[in-house]
């Protein structure tokens, strides 16, 4: 679905988080981001990702990496999710689609036979300089620290 690809200068961004702040790009100047987009807080899939890297999050950042997490869900709903999951990094509520369409994950999708438009499970890993280091297409929602470390 993204036509991004490693090399590419992130594409910059900015929204509101949980608890109603502001965040940037800029805000992880000098950091390695791991930029995760998932449909939907509460799913299965989705809470196995998100609990995966709460999980081995101090893994992520003894490597360096700050975590986003972007949906298009409501502020109110991701700090529920946050509660609930005890995760120990923000979720961007990106309700108007603006990052999800600057990075290229908003778009068809099919499932159990029905076509609607979604948001495609993809992670961007952008370096210390705002570019792309590696966009991860196939997350596999239960292992995916280790595809970002590998």
């Amino acid at each position: 679905m993204t036509t991004l690809k490693a090399g590419d200068k992130a594409p910059d961004f900015s929204g509101k988080i949980e608890n109603g702040s502001m965040v940037s790009l800029n805000d992880f100047a000098g950091k390695k981001l791991v930029l995760y987009f998932y449909p939907k807080d509460m799913t299965p899939g989705c809470t196995t990702q998100s609990c995966n890297l709460r999980d081995n999050y101090d893994m992520l950042l003894k490597n360096g990496y700050a975590v986003l997490g972007v949906s298009a869900d409501s502020e109110k709903r991701h700090q529920k999710f946050i509660e609930k999951y005890d995760l120990p990094f923000s979720l961007l509520a990106d309700e108007d689609h603006t990052v999800l369409n600057a990075y290229g994950v908003w778009g068809p999708k099919k499932f159990m036979g029905r076509e609607f438009d979604g948001i495609h499970r993809t992670t961007f890993v952008i370096d210390e300089n705002g570019v792309i280091e590696e966009v991860i297409a196939k997350v596999k929602t239960k292992e995916h620290t280790a595809q970002i470390l590998k």
